[in-house]
């Protein structure tokens, strides 16, 4: 292994994401070593892009430019002892969700830690990942990053490490909120009698097309809601109950609460 190579610690749904990401976007699949306890998860990763695949950490990992911390934040503590006496000279990449980056460094032993928080959506490039860099980590790091999260999606720098529990709170859960909203409207869709196929069809053509109008448009979304919004109307009505029921300020107070989550994981 040399610098350009990419260790993963963890080869789970988002290690898969962006190890498909990196093999679609020219990354040789030797360059690339990832250590997963599972077997069948391993088999998994060998045949679906040709990567080296080991059960644990050992002196292989020594000369990775780049390792990826990707295992369930409660199993940080056992990898991080199988494989800090391997890792220290590389940049550390961590999409572990709580995990502070002082227990990256204390892992590693290196002041290079880069902590990341991606979205599912990244399974099909269209995920959005929040970085934060320690200030150890030069331009030469950074850049090795973004080259890394890129192929599954957007990217987004933070100043500061809590704001990575914004993040979390916004885009990392986010779209479990766009899918509980897709469930309210197809449930409505049956009621009203259309058949299940016709309501998902539907709400996730709405949503994706208003989601694309929403980013091409140079317009607001509150210029954009105001737009399809007729005082008397349909959608009028829509969105008068949904004020009624105190909608948004239980949205706006469920987002504060997987903030408010967020930081005391990251205390645990």
């Amino acid at each position: 292994m040399t610098a350009s190579h990419i260790a993963f610690i963890g080869g789970g749904n988002m290690a898969s994401a962006l190890i498909g990401g990196l093999v679609r976007s020219g990354t040789p699949a030797a360059q690339i070593l990832v250590v997963e306890p599972v077997p069948a998860q391993r088999d998994k990763l060998a045949q679906a892009f040709g990567v080296m695949a080991q059960a644990e950490a050992d002196a292989r990992l020594a000369s990775a430019g780049t390792v990826v911390w990707a295992v369930k934040p409660q199993l940080f503590a056992e990898a991080a002892q199988q494989g800090s006496a391997h890792i220290g000279r590389a940049l550390q990449v961590s999409v572990m969700a709580g995990i502070r980056s002082d227990a990256l460094v204390q892992a590693s032993g290196s002041q290079r830690v880069v902590r990341a928080m991606p979205n599912t959506p990244a399974l099909i490039g269209q995920g959005i990942a929040g970085l934060y860099a320690r200030p150890a980590v030069d331009d030469v790091g950074r850049a090795a990053v973004q080259a890394l999260f890129l192929p599954t999606g957007q990217t987004l720098w933070v100043a500061q490490e809590s704001d990575l529990d914004a993040v979390t709170a916004l885009s990392g859960s986010g779209p479990a909120y766009v899918f509980y909203f897709l469930e309210a409207m197809m449930q409505a869709a049956t009621e009203m009698g259309l058949s299940p196929e016709q309501g998902r069809l539907l709400a996730q053509s709405t949503f994706a097309g208003a989601a694309a109008l929403a980013q091409q448009s140079p317009l607001s979304p509150t210029a954009l809601r105001e737009q399809v919004t007729s005082k008397g109307g349909t959608t009028y009505a829509a969105l008068t109950s949904l004020d009624a029921s105190g909608v948004k300020t239980a949205f706006v107070k469920a987002l504060h609460a997987a903030r408010h989550r967020a930081t005391e994981l990251g205390k645990a």
